[in-house]
C-alpha cells in the first residue's frame, strides 16, 4: 500500500497527493482543487457560480477584455479572464461532460484561452500576491487537463512558494517528477518534508522516494510499438 492513512496528520499530509494522482490521471472537476493547503483552486473558482450561469462569466471576460485595452497591465483584468475563461470550460455539456469528468474539444478550447491569459500575466512579472497565487492553483488543474504537466509545474511552483506548505511542496514534487523535471522535484520533496511534522517526515520522504521511483521507471520504459500491443 503506497499510503498509510491511519493516522490523521498522514491523511493531512497526503490527501494533496492523492488529489494530484487522481487529475493527471484524467481526473476531472472534483480534483481541481490541488495546488496544496489553500483555497484557489480550479474548484474554488466556480463556488458561488451555479446561480450565475455562463452569461454573467462572459460578461465579466468582456469587461475584463476592455479593461485591458486601455491599461493592458492590469493585474487583476488579466486574472479575471484566466478565472472566466477556466469557468466557461464546465459550463455545458458541449464543453465539459460532468459525468466522465473528461472536457470536450469546445470545453478544452476554453481552458487554452485561461492558458492565453495565464501566459500573458507571466509575461508581466506580476507580483507574487495571494490573487496571484490562487490564478496559478487554477492553471495547474487547467494545465494537467490539457496534459501540459510542465505548465502544471511551473504554476504549481508559484502556489508552493507563497503558501510555503509540506502539502504544496509534495505536489510540486510529484507533479515534477511526472514532468521529468526530477532535480526541481528532488528541491520540493526536500523542501515538503522540512516544512511537516517532525513526527511525520520519514513517512512523508517514504511516500515521495516512492513517487519518483514509479515516474522515473514510467519515464524509461519503452515505447510500446504495434508489434508489442
Amino acid at each position: 500500500m503506497l499510503f498509510d492513512l491511519r493516522g490523521r496528520g498522514r491523511q493531512r499530509t497526503v490527501k494533496v497527493i492523492y488529489l494530484t494522482l487522481a487529475i493527471l490521471m484524467g481526473g476531472g472537476l472534483v480534483f481541481f482543487g490541488i495546488g496544496g493547503e489553500t483555497s484557489g483552486g480550479l474548484f474554488d473558482a466556480f463556488s458561488g457560480t451555479s446561480d450565475d450561469g455562463s452569461e454573467r462569466i462572459e460578461r465579466r471576460i468582456t469587461d475584463a477584455e476592455r479593461t485591458l485595452r486601455t491599461d493592458p497591465d492590469n493585474v487583476a483584468a488579466r486574472i479575471q479572464l484566466v478565472r472566466g475563461h477556466a469557468q466557461l470550460a464546465t459550463f455545458g455539456e458541449d464543453r465539459y461532460n460532468s459525468t466522465t469528468g473528461e472536457y470536450t474539444e469546445e470545453g478544452k478550447a476554453e481552458l487554452r484561452k485561461a492558458v492565453q491569459a495565464w501566459n500573458a500575466l507571466q509575461e508581466r512579472d506580476p507580483e507574487p500576491t495571494d490573487e496571484v497565487a490562487r490564478a496559478a492553483s487554477i492553471m495547474v488543474g487547467a494545465f494537467a487537463s490539457l496534459n501540459d504537466l510542465e505548465g502544471a509545474t511551473q504554476a504549481q511552483e508559484l502556489v508552493a512558494q507563497s503558501r510555503q506548505s509540506s502539502g504544496a511542496y509534495a505536489t510540486l514534487a510529484q507533479l515534477a517528477y511526472q514532468a521529468g523535471s526530477t532535480a526541481l522535484g528532488d528541491r520540493a520533496a526536500d523542501k515538503a518534508v522540512e516544512l511537516e511534522d517532525p513526527d511525520l517526515r520519514k513517512s512523508l520522504r517514504d511516500q515521495l522516494d516512492q513517487l519518483k521511483t514509479q515516474a522515473v521507471g514510467a519515464a524509461a520504459a519503452p515505447t510500446p510499438t504495434p508489434e508489442s500491443e
